[in-house]
């Protein structure tokens, strides 16, 4: 994928780090809410340009993961005192523990149930006895919305715009694609158009419940506010503290 890869460098213009306060702030309540001490210290698996990360590191110590090494690279740019590693949600094993684990849209790039699953066994062998994991995709198959969107930023002397068509789910698989077209404005002024394909995967929440399940998790409930619950699913669940 493209924006992950020869495109990374323009990655904070199509989504810049201003934009992710208020579900960050979401995020560490929920963290904070469904934890019985007050919580440390927080993996977070495929972390991207560090969007998230810029605001929760005031509040956690972070190790950030990432399978391209781009994306950790523009992250390392604005969370140089994060601790940043690459590896795949699927296998990665650091051979420690901690007290939160975090997976963000990132989770939509699971495109099987076994991908799924490898990565919710990731999360819980990466948590402490009582941790807490927060998952949020996108949607589930029950609120997935075909459509379109747009946006983009400008920078100090260049500019991106992009349009977003997500498609209907696809039929054969639990997937669905979506389709980024990107215009880029270098420092000339000069604009060019890219494109960029992307298939995600789309699971029911009963599926979600289920694979949590089977990875050892017990779902927790929290009394938290969500000003993002027409845009995101929310799994909140903990390692039993003798799991």
């Amino acid at each position: 994928m493209r924006l992950y890869s020869d495109l990374a460098s323009w990655f904070h213009l199509l989504t810049h780090p201003s934009d992710y306060g208020a579900e960050a702030a979401f995020s560490t309540r929920v963290f904070e809410a469904a934890s019985a001490t007050r919580p440390q210290t927080l993996l977070e698996l495929g972390s991207g340009g560090g969007n998230n990360a810029s605001h929760m590191k005031a509040r956690f110590t972070l190790t950030l993961t990432d399978l391209s090494p781009e994306m950790l690279g523009i992250s390392r740019e604005i969370n140089p005192e994060c601790e940043h590693i690459q590896g795949d949600m699927r296998s990665l094993r650091l051979g420690r523990t901690f007290d939160c684990v975090f997976i963000h849209d990132a989770v939509e790039y699971m495109v099987s149930h076994e991908d799924l699953r490898a990565a919710l066994d990731t999360a819980f062998v990466h948590l402490k006895p009582g941790g807490v994991l927060l998952v949020t995709p996108d949607c589930t198959s029950e609120t997935h919305k075909p459509g379109i969107d747009s946006g983009g930023h400008d920078g100090d002397n260049r500019s991106l715009r992009y349009l977003e068509w997500v498609h209907p789910p696809n039929e054969r698989t639990p997937t669905y694609n979506v389709d980024f077209a990107i215009m880029l404005e270098d420092e000339d002024g000069v604009v060019t158009v890219e494109h960029d394909h992307h298939v995600f995967g789309l699971f029911s929440r009963d599926e979600w419940h289920g694979h949590l399940g089977e990875a050892g998790f017990e779902l927790v409930e929290v009394d938290v506010e969500d000003p993002y619950a027409d845009e995101h699913a929310v799994f909140v669940a903990r390692r039993p503290v003798n799991g």
